[in-house]
């Protein structure tokens, strides 16, 4: 089984929730990092772990991104790193599987489990070798500690329970050693 490494310049870490109950916000997490040991013939026996700087996250608006680095969201003074670690792969298709893990945010740990599609290798002109993959997840962010909100005069509130995670991941296979005689 390889070992490959995330490519920060072409991977991503989405997410989208309800605002005002009336449309989604969007914003990117753009400091991510990790690995993954993985094997086209075997995907039932990969291994992911993956990392995000929370400091990292882009809504486009600065005094939201603000408010989200607080302790009101996510605290990044005290917890700066959201991490996912795999804890089984399944297989649901020629190119489809299920990668469940313990994704922890601030100091909360539950389990979460992403639908993921595998796009293939190439060979890059870089001179290594490259593989895509797509997962999309759904989590309720107040398991995460993440409770913060406002009421609405019209009724609901300003920001909704529901978060859809997109992950985009471009990996590197590692160069192996050569062997020595």
């Amino acid at each position: 089984m390889a070992r490959w490494n995330i490519d920060p310049v072409h991977s991503s870490a989405q997410f989208s929730v309800r605002h005002m109950m009336v449309n989604k916000v969007r914003g990117v997490f753009s400091n991510l990092t990790g690995w993954l040991e993985f094997a086209e013939d075997t995907p039932e026996s990969a291994q992911i772990e993956a990392t995000i700087d929370v400091s990292s996250i882009d809504t486009r608006t600065n005094d939201r991104d603000n408010h989200l680095r607080s302790p009101d969201f996510f605290d990044v003074e005290n917890y700066p790193q959201m991490v996912f670690k795999s804890t089984s792969v399944k297989k649901t298709g020629e190119n489809t599987g299920q990668v469940t893990g313990d994704l922890t945010i601030k100091d909360v740990t539950r389990e979460v489990t992403f639908d993921i599609e595998y796009y293939g290798q190439a060979d890059s002109p870089f001179g290594d070798v490259r593989a895509g993959f797509s997962g999309t997840s759904k989590i309720n962010r107040e398991d995460f500690g993440l409770t913060w909100n406002q009421a609405l005069e019209s009724g609901g509130v300003l920001v909704g329970k529901e978060v859809q995670i997109t992950i985009e991941l471009q990996v590197v296979q590692e160069q192996q050693a050569p062997a020595t005689v």
